[in-house]
């Protein structure tokens, strides 16, 4: 199986079911939409045969493909996958089918919806198997484009500003990061990700910078340099706070299958920047800058889910939520940073704080990609409301939605049975002893969470009925069908973690074993 390019083929499939959608051009919105579920379905059919084929045993990249791209910049193209980007494909293919289920409501230029839908997809496909900067960095900006456009399209009545800022701010991180990139080549000779975690894992980093004319006066402050631009890059795309002023926006003006979206793969792809390009290369210096690093990630944690609480409109509440728990999986990665010579025993704490990352990086992407579908249900039936305030006693009159998005709420809270518990469990019992106390302070994020949460669903859905809502339609049979399957992997990793975990264990041990504090 690895002889056939599936990588590639992956990548391609979304690509030509977005072009099929444009061509056919059904002016039957319903076959429309018909036709982009069976799309979405095979494809993630096809990337749940590749994570059958993954063999968990095998630390390095897998399916891999290498062929000369550009020979005159010693650029190749360059695909791999291992226990990571297996995790992210299979993200990818469910978020961006629940994307499609949610947007039901979609009405004009239905065909050209459902094709930026599937380009998205294959650039995150693309980015999150790209092994080499190049060919990363052209899927990294390329999603900017159809993201911007069902943006710009297809959102509220402030998509225009919200479209333009969310460009901006990611525009600009790229841009640091893509200087950084080229100095690091003009010093090294190559793009490709393995070989330049290679060149900084054996403590060259500096001598191949000092080969590449840097300034005296700069050059033992130039892989700091470079670490700033490039952390600019994903502190903006996860976003980390302060960087993260364009999100609220974005996901509140975004029609709910974008900000599903958003929230569930592309803020993942700054995420695995962190692990795939920061951490390997760049280490030494993350573990410089680990103070400052961790107490930005306290403030991502605290802030956010404090400003979730704050907010009434309900997708402002979960564009926080959102922030607030991609916090949690900073956490375990700047705790990777901590040097541990003087206690090899902490060893092991790493292991369970980027088990942990790995798995709240999936289950973020399920969690709040169902929620936010959640919410789209809420608006189509209400009219196109969604603050707080405009509803109350809802589980009178739809019991059933009550329930299932109930359970989603308490898997974003981290309810014991529930896939949210074991990621943060795993990712505060590894960084409580490596980082004491960020790890304690992000725990006011937990209580401040639970706040969150169950203000939501008390405002939401208990209380006296909302006069308005009497005839409020419970989920059709239909409905409860679809979203059965992400209600029960919510229960099957919450019970069964191992699913995820006994697929990134050799990669988590591989990953730690290299990086050299």
């Amino acid at each position: 199986m690895n002889s056939f390019p599936w990588l590639s083929t992956l990548t391609a499939v979304p690509g030509c079911c977005g072009v099929l959608l444009l061509v056919t051009k059904r002016r039957n919105r319903k076959m429309t939409r018909v036709l982009a579920i069976a799309c979405s379905l095979v494809i993630l059919l096809m990337t749940l045969l590749l994570w059958h084929s993954f063999d968990v045993r095998i630390a390095g990249m897998q399916f891999e493909e290498k062929r000369s791209w550009i020979p005159g910049l010693n650029v190749q193209y360059h695909l791999g996958c291992d226990g990571l980007g297996i995790l992210m494909l299979v993200l990818s293919a469910i978020v961006t089918l629940i994307s499609i289920l949610a947007s039901s409501a979609i009405e004009s230029s239905v065909s050209l919806y459902y094709s930026l839908i599937f380009f998205l997809e294959a650039c995150l496909f693309g980015a999150f198997t790209a092994l080499n900067f190049v060919h990363w960095f052209t899927y990294w900006e390329l999603s900017l484009i159809p993201a911007f456009f069902l943006i710009k399209i297809w959102g509220g009545p402030r998509r225009s500003a919200a479209a333009t800022i969310f460009i901006i701010y990611t525009v600009a991180g790229s841009i640091a990061m893509l200087l950084s990139f080229i100095a690091l080549y003009l010093a090294t000779g190559t793009f490709d990700f393995l070989e330049l975690a290679r060149i900084s894992q054996q403590g060259a980093l500096l001598q191949t910078l000092s080969a590449g004319g840097w300034p005296c006066l700069l050059l033992q402050r130039a892989p700091m340099i470079l670490f700033v631009g490039v952390f600019l890059g994903f502190a903006v795309k996860i976003p980390i706070i302060p960087f993260h002023t364009w999100l609220p926006a974005a996901y509140s003006e975004a029609p709910t299958g974008a900000t599903i979206l958003l929230t569930g793969a592309m803020s993942k792809m700054g995420l695995y920047g962190l692990l795939r390009v920061l951490l390997p290369i760049f280490a030494p210096q993350m573990q410089k800058f680990l103070t400052p690093l961790l107490w930005l990630t306290v403030a991502t944690i605290v802030f956010s889910s404090y400003s979730a609480l704050a907010q009434s409109d309900l997708k402002r509440v979960f564009a926080y939520s959102s922030v607030n728990h991609l916090g949690y999986c900073l956490l375990g990665v700047f705790a990777m940073a901590r040097n541990i010579a003087s206690d090899p025993s902490l060893l092991i704490q790493r292991y369970s704080a980027m088990d942990g990352t790995f798995l709240q990086m999936f289950n973020h992407g399920l969690t709040a990609a169902t929620i936010f579908w959640f919410v789209a249900l809420l608006e189509a039936r209400s009219g196109g409301m969604r603050g707080l305030n405009d509803f109350g006693g809802l589980r009178k009159v739809a019991p059933v939605m009550t329930g299932l998005m109930g359970i989603a709420l308490f898997s974003s809270l981290g309810l014991p049975g529930l896939n949210g518990f074991i990621g943060e469990f795993l990712i505060f019992k590894g960084c409580f002893p490596l980082v004491t106390w960020s790890a304690s302070l992000c725990v006011i994020g937990l209580l401040l969470t639970a706040l969150f949460i169950l203000n939501t669903i008390q405002r939401v859905f208990t209380g006296p009925l909302n006069e308005r809502w009497d005839s409020f339609a419970d989920l059709t049979l239909k409905e409860q069908l679809m979203f059965a399957p992400a209600i029960a992997l919510m229960f099957v990793i919450g019970l069964y973690p191992q699913l995820i975990l006994g697929s990134i264990n050799t990669t988590v041990v591989d990953l730690v074993h290299k990086i050299h504090l």
